[in-house]
């Protein structure tokens, strides 16, 4: 819960003071009967103590009041809708650094889990696409709501060679304009489909995001990932960057001679977060499965939902109303008396 005016609540602090002042009159009741001598004359006139019911109204009272300077504060219930619709393209790498076990049992397997997770959470509406990389970069699965095709292609995720993460980013750009924009057609000089403008205006949610996860540096391809985020900032397209494992991260990898060796294959935050900055995303750490799982549960929530704010200041008001008029109620039942 939320307040639209939350210093407003300051007035709650007359709660207790109203209650010390009750107890305090309280206390001088028994020097009030005692000024009446004739206690047995008193004894026939009061024919039963009204003990705790006596209390009762009064209690009623002080929430009423409670109510009363909640409704002043304007109280707001935030919500979570789900989209209609969406997309997002899941960009994962599937380097031969995912072998690494810093991140149990490995980046790979962890990776998976995850994705698992983040498709689950999305509506059913939104369309979901995969897109490995590696050396290369391979879109595995184009947008799509039947998330049965994405769940399988995950699964046959394999981890082997370099890191073309401005590739996949790049490509993840194409993928989306392509999903958003199919009736553009041409192609930019470098062979890339032509983007007349951005796939978001500015103010407006993003009808598309990127979730990008590598846990380490680009070793191979043709764009930088720094370029690679402009273009998707130039579309509009906010890239939410996940860097998983650890800095002592180590691999067992095949160099150009056949021969295995074991490397360190520390993540590269720096760069992920200057994609996630570039593009008005966010960057994410991973050091653990559990984080990881954290991470995307929070992705889905993100991406998949709008959170309301609706007030309900109607509510404390009437519960005030409510609350006061069962105190006088009482009070006129029990004690010929309102308030």
């Amino acid at each position: 819960m939320t307040f639209a005016w939350p210093w407003m609540l300051l007035g709650l602090g007359a709660v207790p003071l109203l209650a010390g002042l009750y107890v305090l009159v309280q206390r001088r009741r028994p020097k009030y009967a005692a000024r009446f001598t004739n206690l047995e004359l008193l004894a026939n006139v009061v024919e039963a103590s009204p003990n705790w019911r006596r209390h009762l109204p009064p209690a009623l009272y002080l929430l009423g009041v409670a109510a009363v300077v909640f409704t002043l504060a304007r109280p707001h219930l935030v919500t979570k809708t789900p989209r209609q619709e969406g997309t997002v393209v899941l960009v994962t790498d599937v380097s031969g650094s995912m072998n690494a076990t810093d991140v149990a049992p490995t980046r790979m397997a962890a990776a998976q889990e995850a994705a698992h997770l983040l498709v689950d959470r999305l509506p059913e509406g939104f369309r979901v696409s995969l897109i490995s990389f590696s050396s290369g970069v391979n879109v595995l699965v184009p947008p799509t709501t039947e998330k049965a095709q994405v769940h399988a292609a995950v699964d046959r995720l394999t981890p082997l060679g370099g890191t073309a993460m401005g590739d996949a980013l790049a490509t993840a750009v194409d993928v989306v304009r392509a999903a958003l924009e199919p009736a553009s057609a041409g192609a930019s000089p470098e062979g890339r489909p032509a983007a007349p403008g951005p796939v978001r205006g500015e103010g407006e949610s993003a009808p598309a995001v990127i979730v990008l996860l590598s846990d380490g540096a680009q070793t191979v391809g043709r764009y930088q990932p720094l370029d690679a985020a402009r273009l998707a900032a130039d579309a509009g397209v906010p890239v939410y960057s996940v860097a998983l494992g650890t800095p002592d991260g180590v691999a067992v990898v095949t160099d150009p001679q056949g021969r295995q060796r074991a490397v360190r294959v520390p993540p590269d935050f720096e760069t992920l977060q200057a994609i996630a900055e570039i593009t008005g995303g966010r960057a994410f750490e991973a050091p653990g499965a559990r984080e990881l799982e954290s991470i995307y549960r929070d992705l889905g929530d993100r991406i998949g939902y709008i959170e309301e704010r609706t007030e309900v200041s109607w509510a404390t008001a009437g519960l005030a109303g409510v609350l006061v008029l069962a105190g006088g109620v009482l009070g006129l039942l029990w004690f010929n008396r309102f308030p």
